[in-house]
């Protein structure tokens, strides 16, 4: 397990460190501003922070050494005459998701927005340019559209450990879009999918993946917690299966992640429909998988079962070896160490969850 957590919350930025076995709060920093975005690369051990400051607009912060010293840098900007659709202007409304490009390019960093815009940096994060090639794509200003947000977002960004030109991200509402070019072309890998909300529920685009991660044991296959179920990859993308509850709770939800170890194990957060958006029955529970999605089980010991109303977004699950943690919109932090079978309150009364991420401890 890594020994450190990192949130981003409604009112700051989080970070804990395991300590006597414990989880002790190490540094809170942006406190009172929402963080969209904490996120740890854990090639430098730069913390970043991505905040939505609402009226004054994004800002995006990065730090050497683990919060004690934060350098504001570059928001990523859409060049000027971009436009979302014809007559309405391009700007950055929200940092979404951030990955790095792994160790054959040492000072990448990519970043997904909303409006749709995915950004690329090539210099540890201190200047974006926006991926052209996919704003660009002949689907963008037809076929994308809001889905819980008014507009396009790209929330997940996967990249292949094995070549790291190869990547795939997840956009809400337009599905999954392959690179095996570092993003000069793109590919549609949503065959498969289903979108009930569509006329044609089996359109080449217009799906919406709530969160899409790769096994790390095999990044071919991949895994997605879709608005319409839980789906499933075991070829790159190129093919999608249902692997939905029909009658249990894993079905409809936001979070999910894949075991460190294992290609077939893996935990989603379940929610009530989309209507509602509330804990199922008033009690919290987390599904896994340990055969790819054939079977679930419901992991519940340790959590709140009556009059429950909280749910997880899609980067607030994390897992680390044995250990999985994940937060919540109303504040609740929890965390097993062993694969979900028992849980653990590490915090209540924090404010509302956006993300939740694992990562190494400094080794001084």
């Amino acid at each position: 397990m890594k020994h450190a957590l990192l949130l981003g919350t409604r009112k700051g930025f989080l970070a804990y460190r395991f300590h006597n076995n414990n989880w002790e709060v190490e540094n809170l920093s942006f406190e009172g501003v929402p963080v969209s975005i904490a996120y740890a690369d854990d090639r430098s051990g730069t913390w970043w922070a991505a905040l939505d400051h609402g009226h004054w607009g994004v800002k995006l912060h990065r730090s050497k050494d683990r919060g004690a010293t934060w350098e504001e840098v570059n928001a990523p900007a859409y060049p000027e005459g971009e436009e979302i659709k014809d007559g309405i202007k391009a700007s950055t409304r929200y940092i979404w998701a951030l990955a790095n490009g792994g160790k054959s390019f040492p000072s990448r960093l990519w970043l997904g927005t909303d409006p749709g815009g995915l950004f690329v940096s090539d210099d540890e994060g201190s200047n974006f340019k926006l991926v052209q090639s996919l704003w660009d794509h002949p689907s963008r200003k037809q076929y994308w559209m809001g889905g819980g947000r008014d507009q396009p977002g790209i929330h997940s960004i996967v990249v292949d450990p094995r070549n790291e030109e190869h990547v795939f991200i997840g956009i809400s509402c337009a599905g999954v879009f392959e690179t095996t070019d570092s993003g000069k072309t793109w590919g549609v890998r949503n065959k498969g999918l289903r979108a009930d909300f569509l006329p044609d529920p089996h359109a080449d685009i217009g799906h919406d993946p709530h969160i899409l991660v790769s096994a790390p044991t095999d990044p071919d296959t991949l895994w997605q917690q879709n608005h319409c179920g839980i789906f499933r990859s075991t070829d790159g993308g190129m093919n999608w299966k249902d692997i939905s509850e029909d009658e249990g709770p894993a079905k409809f939800g936001f979070g999910l992640a894949v075991a460190d170890d294992n290609p077939e194990q893996a935990w989603v957060c379940p929610a009530n429909s989309d209507t509602t958006r509330t804990a199922i029955k008033g009690a919290l529970c987390i599904c896994r998988t340990d055969d790819g999605g054939k079977s679930w089980k419901n992991l519940d010991k340790g959590l709140p079962q009556h009059n429950c109303f909280d749910i997880v977004y899609r980067h607030a699950l994390a897992t680390s070896g044995d250990a999985v943690a994940f937060g919540t919109t109303t504040g609740n932090l929890f965390f097993s160490p062993d694969r979900g079978e028992s849980w653990q309150t590490v915090n209540n009364y924090l404010p509302m969850v956006y993300s939740v991420q694992f990562t190494d401890v400094a080794s001084n």
